[in-house]
């Protein structure tokens, strides 16, 4: 298993700043991410030269680990408080899933890619991390697990998908980005029966959320 080593601790700090720098000031956010070795996140050797640069990288299958910035934002937006229920859509490297558990969530996480799953369902409690993970169709969420008490997309939808908005608690908060080829990160908080308080955070470009490849759940 890779190493976490000294110098990886002081690159993180380095990123830290510079996440602070472009406007994350949320304390417990920033030290969730400075606790993460996001070198280990990646299944090429080369990754661990960039992974406290604030830039998204390939990882396979058409998918990216998402900028540390984006990463914060998302984290920040959802406002965890530990023990949380916490859907996330897009388990991809298993990194945001990492955040979310050392922010103190209970993490439910789907992947619609196969080869993805495999690996990240390995890696995550190899260096220190458990999460319930799921393959499967992430636009119909986890139903026999919900409600849950926020619900985190890291992939692009072009449309709100309703199956999931449907999965929250009363109070709870979705965060999305919300579009087809560049998007609007989005969130929206459950107020009543189908009544829900949006607003929007800027624009942001992720990978397409897919709908049906998957055949689980």
């Amino acid at each position: 298993m890779k190493e976490d080593l000294p110098k990886h601790r002081g690159l993180r700090k380095k990123m830290l700043t510079r996440l602070q720098e472009k406007g994350i000031l949320d304390e417990e956010v920033l030290a969730a991410i400075g606790r993460v070795p996001r070198h280990l996140f990646h299944f090429d050797s080369t990754f661990a030269d960039k992974a406290y640069e604030d830039i998204a990288f390939q990882i396979g299958d058409g998918q990216t680990i998402s900028h540390p910035y984006t990463v914060a934002l998302q984290s920040h937006l959802l406002n965890v408080q530990k023990g949380e229920k916490i859907l996330e859509i897009g388990t991809g490297s298993g990194y945001q899933t990492a955040v979310l558990l050392e922010l103190g969530a209970k993490v439910f996480s789907i992947e619609r890619q196969k080869n993805l799953f495999d690996k990240t369902k390995l890696l995550l409690p190899s260096i220190g991390y458990e999460a319930k993970l799921f393959y499967g169709d992430g636009y119909k969420g986890l139903p026999a697990f919900a409600p849950f008490d926020k619900i985190i997309v890291t992939c692009g939808a072009p449309e709100l998908p309703e199956l999931i908005l449907g999965q929250l608690k009363l109070s709870g908060i979705l965060v999305i980005p919300l579009g087809a080829k560049e998007q609007i990160m989005t969130t929206f908080v459950k107020i009543g029966d189908n009544q829900y308080h949006k607003e929007e955070f800027g624009d942001f470009r992720f990978v397409p959320m897919l709908q049906n490849k998957a055949k689980g759940n």
